[in-house]
């Protein structure tokens, strides 16, 4: 991430002809929001005085404390490269402020910002690499998106049978342009299903990256007349799409989750990591699996991580540990799918891992086998147990534990939890295809 002030962001406006600019958050389920400005405002919000009305953004505050501030992070100033060059239009992430002069405690970037620093008072720095992955399907006549795909490739296939393969390089030109390192774009199992993958970085810079993949994939794809969704599971009987998160843990410029002394490579810190992860994982999937839809994906037989256990050998398990070993230690966490906020997901991850290294949270043995062919009998055997199988369910989880309550403050606990069990009761009313199909001749 370029470490730009406030004076290189006015240096570059001129430089590049910027005209417009949009000043960005998000809002608690991590729906991209925006206010745009023109040039001759910046420097009244870089000073941070540009106000909006909180009231109307989900899950900040009500209509008697609606003015809030947005102040410009300058390290975000980045050109939208698909804009005309002339009068071109830029975008600058922004922290949210009350009026009073104090961070939000419901802005998402600002939960992140307190578990990273919290994480830097015990000597730590993390850094966090995803996965994302998404579908391309195709438009209909009036220009809404279909569920229908637009090949029938399969994993790394190439073209001609991967029709995507254009849009998907756009994207990652475009990605690069706004300061994206990618280091591999393929096609996925599914038939339309894509993945572009991007250097690690710090927590808080790849949460930003993340928000802004997945406005470029679909900024890109509506320009090839296709819909990008990052939707976990749209079609019935295919793979879903998930987000796995690369994490590991900096001391002292070196990797804490490495030991060269221990006969796997894995510092006692990185099990102590791996077993808060693990503890605190099925209030983590409320957060990680958002939607009602995120638990169609979250069923064992589509290489979902559905069981909690960890692994450097295979891919059934939950947390999976890659096989490179040196400053590349880290461990993969593979439930998260990319509806999840990312700032939040990041923070509630670190927080659990923290709690783990704090109370010295030792994980079970690793488990080698493929957990999906197990029997129930196995798995309860060796004290396998498995994430939430409803959105209800993960809620009721995240409610009672207390260390991520914590991670995400009252503020966004609270509204959080209360949107999401209306979210379930919306979809729990309603009577689906499913049923009509199922029930209508029968009964």
């Amino acid at each position: 991430m370029a470490k730009y002030t406030n004076n290189d962001v006015r240096d570059l406006a001129k430089e590049w002809g910027v005209k417009f600019i949009r000043l960005q958050f998000t809002d608690i389920f991590g729906i991209p929001k925006n206010v745009a400005i023109t040039v001759e405002q910046l420097d009244k919000a870089l000073e941070g005085e540009m106000m909006f009305d909180g009231s109307s953004i989900d899950g900040f505050v009500r209509i008697e404390e609606s003015d809030m501030y947005l102040r410009p992070d300058p390290s975000t100033f980045a050109l939208f490269p698909w804009r005309p060059r002339e009068s071109g239009v830029a975008r600058l992430i922004c922290d949210v402020y009350n009026a009073d002069g104090t961070p939000f405690s419901g802005d998402p970037r600002h939960v992140l910002r307190r578990a990273v620093q919290e994480a830097r008072q015990m000597g730590y720095m993390m850094n966090a690499g995803p996965e994302l992955e998404f579908f391309l399907f195709h438009l209909d006549e009036e220009g809404k998106p279909t569920t229908i795909t637009h090949d029938r490739a399969g994993y790394f296939d190439m073209a001609p049978v991967d029709l995507g393969e254009n849009a998907r390089r756009d994207m990652v030109l475009m990605l690069e342009q706004m300061g994206f390192e990618i280091e591999a774009s393929h096609h996925e199992v599914g038939s339309g299903q894509h993945e572009i993958d991007f250097k690690y970085s710090d927590a808080l810079d790849i949460a930003d990256k993340i928000a802004t993949f997945k406005f470029v994939v679909r900024t890109t794809a509506q320009r090839h007349g296709l819909h990008a969704t990052f939707m976990p599971k749209p079609l019935y009987g295919m793979a879903g799409s998930g987000m796995h998160i690369n994490q590991s843990l900096i001391k002292n410029e070196e990797n804490a989750f490495y030991d060269p002394g221990e006969s796997d490579g894995l510092s006692r810190e990185c099990r102590y990591y791996v077993g808060g992860l693990m503890r605190h994982s099925k209030g983590i999937t409320a957060i990680a699996n958002p939607t009602v839809n995120s638990y169609k994906r979250l069923v064992s037989g589509f290489e979902a991580p559905v069981y909690i256990a960890w692994s450097g050998r295979n891919r059934s398990p939950l947390i999976r540990i890659p096989a490179k070993r040196g400053m590349s230690t880290r461990i993969e966490l593979r439930s998260p799918d990319p509806t999840c906020n990312p700032y939040l997901t990041l923070a509630v991850c670190l927080q659990a891992g923290l709690d783990g290294i704090r109370n010295k949270i030792l994980p079970p043995e690793q488990c080698n086998r493929n957990i999906y062919e197990m029997t129930p009998a196995e798995r309860s055997q060796f004290g396998i147990e498995s994430l939430p199988q409803s959105l209800e369910a993960a809620v009721q989880e995240l409610e009672k534990d207390q260390v991520l309550k914590k991670a995400l403050g009252d503020h966004v606990f609270e509204r959080y939890i209360a949107a999401k069990r209306i979210e379930w009761d919306r979809y729990r009313v309603q009577v689906h295809p499913w049923e009509t199909v199922e029930y209508l001749s029968k009964y």
